[in-house]
């Protein structure tokens, strides 16, 4: 006499769907891949506004558009112009104007904080 016990509808479901997703393939996204980077001028004009915000430069006027931030420290008035260039470069530079003897190495910090910012 063959006894075989009933399987049950539960069990015979659960096998159906574990057969049936092995056959799935999952593909994981690489974390990162799909962010955007910053374009060249994105980078050098946050970190040229970085730069002189990091010397203590009080923001007057930012006009990303046109490429210049003004603002000051103290008794010197400073600028920064972010222009691109046709060689799909940036040309970057600072200007200080008023009391500058007051703080004749303002200009070079700031130089050295865009440079550090920009990872040189």
């Amino acid at each position: 006499m063959n006894r075989q016990a009933p399987i049950s509808g539960a069990l015979l479901l659960s096998f159906a769907l574990l057969l049936g997703l092995g056959g799935c393939t999952y593909y994981p996204t690489a974390p990162g891949v799909y962010a955007p980077t910053p374009s060249t001028f994105e980078r050098s004009w946050s970190a040229a506004i970085g730069a002189l915000e990091d010397e203590g430069v009080q923001i007057v006027s930012l006009d990303r558009d046109a490429g210049k931030a003004s603002g000051v420290r103290g008794a010197i008035g400073v600028t920064a112009t972010v222009q691109s260039r046709a060689d799909s470069g940036v040309q970057v530079e600072f200007g200080t104007s008023g009391n500058t003897a007051s703080d004749p190495t303002l200009i070079d910090r700031i130089t050295r904080r865009y440079n550090t910012r920009m990872g040189r």
